[in-house]
C-alpha cells in the first residue's frame, strides 16, 4: 500500500526496531546521558555556591578593608594629636627653660653688676683715702715747715691727749 496508509506488517518492524534501540538506548545511553547531566547540573550548583561564598567572602573582606581603613583614620587622627600635643609640651618646656636661664643670666649679671660696684666703691674709696693723705702730707709740710709751729702741734697734740 502507499505511504499514506501504513502496512501491519511494516507497523510491526517498525514498533520492534524502535523497541530494541529504545532498549539499547535505554540500557547503555540514557544512564550515561542522565548520569553526566546530573554530574553537570551538580557542578553547575557547586559553582554558583562557590561563587555566592567567593562573593560573601569578597563583601567580609570589603567591609574589613573598610573598618581597617577607619581604625588607620582612627589612629592617624590620634598619633597627630598626639605630636601636636608633644609639640607643645615641648615648645612649653623649651620657653620655661629659656626663661630660667634668662633668670638665671639676670641674676648673675646682676651679682656681677654688685661685684663690680662694690669694688668700683672700695677703689674710690681707696683713692679718696690715697689723695687724703697725699693732701694732709702737704698741708702738714707746709704748715711744720717752720720749727716753732711744730713745737706747737706736739704740744696741743699732748695736751689732747692727756684730756681724753
Amino acid at each position: 500500500m502507499g505511504l499514506v496508509s501504513p502496512d501491519y506488517g511494516t507497523i510491526f518492524w517498525m514498533v520492534l526496531a524502535f523497541s530494541v534501540v529504545f532498549f539499547i538506548l535505554k540500557k547503555f545511553a540514557w544512564g550515561p546521558v542522565l548520569k553526566m547531566l546530573k554530574e553537570r547540573e551538580q557542578s553547575i550548583d557547586n559553582a554558583l555556591l562557590s561563587a555566592s561564598e567567593a562573593r560573601e567572602g569578597l563583601s567580609r573582606l570589603q567591609a574589613e578593608h573598610d573598618r581597617m581603613m577607619q581604625e588607620a583614620h582612627g589612629e592617624r587622627e590620634l598619633l597627630i594629636a598626639e605630636a601636636r600635643q608633644i609639640r607643645e609640651q615641648l615648645i612649653n618646656k623649651a620657653r620655661e627653660e629659656a626663661a630660667i636661664e634668662n633668670e638665671r643670666l639676670l641674676e648673675h649679671a646682676r651679682r656681677q653688676i654688685e661685684s663690680e660696684k662694690l669694688s668700683a666703691m672700695s677703689e674710690i674709696r681707696q683713692q679718696v683715702a690715697t689723695l687724703s693723705v697725699d693732701i694732709a702730707e702737704k698741708i702738714l709740710k707746709k704748715e711744720l715747715a717752720d720749727r716753732s709751729k711744730q713745737e706747737s702741734l706736739i704740744k696741743e697734740q699732748l695736751s689732747d691727749l692727756k684730756l681724753n
